[in-house]
């Protein structure tokens, strides 16, 4: 996994340039880590856009949740991951087919996949795996 190391400042410059934030696997339940992030990351100004088909229009956090990302219907600038990393395959896939593809590809904690992301990194996307923002925030005072 020491493929999965990034600098300070690289993951500065993203968490600075983000606006819109897709948060896939958002749950409403409040015990879960994806509640967690999506509430720190709303409070901290980013738009976050929740997706998840079993809660599509529904409100999460006062945000309308989406079934897939495709829904979305505005460009987003990345898109962070809270599903487990055998999924990542399908998730790039269906982010390659978006008209308006994220910069960034971010997996959380535990969600990371060598071919994913050098995938992801060829079609000019900037990748971060196996992080969290609502942690790499106030270490680095973001």
């Amino acid at each position: 996994m020491s493929r999965f190391k990034y600098s300070d400042k690289a993951i500065l410059n993203v968490l600075q340039s983000v606006k819109v934030i897709a948060l896939l696997g958002a749950s409403s339940n409040k015990e879960r880590a994806s509640y967690h992030v999506m509430e720190f990351l709303l409070a901290k100004g980013y738009e976050v856009i929740p997706v998840n088909p079993g809660l599509a229009g529904k409100e999460l956090l006062g945000q309308t949740v989406v079934a897939r990302l495709a829904d979305i219907g505005k460009p987003i600038d990345m898109i962070d991951i809270f599903r487990n990393k055998e999924a990542l395959p399908a998730i790039l896939n269906e982010v390659l087919e978006l008209e308006h593809r994220p910069s960034v590809f971010w997996g959380q904690l535990g969600v990371y996949d060598e071919a994913v992301a050098e995938k992801a990194e060829k079609a000019g996307m900037t990748v971060i795996m196996d992080r969290c923002p609502a942690i790499e925030i106030p270490r680095l005072s973001a």
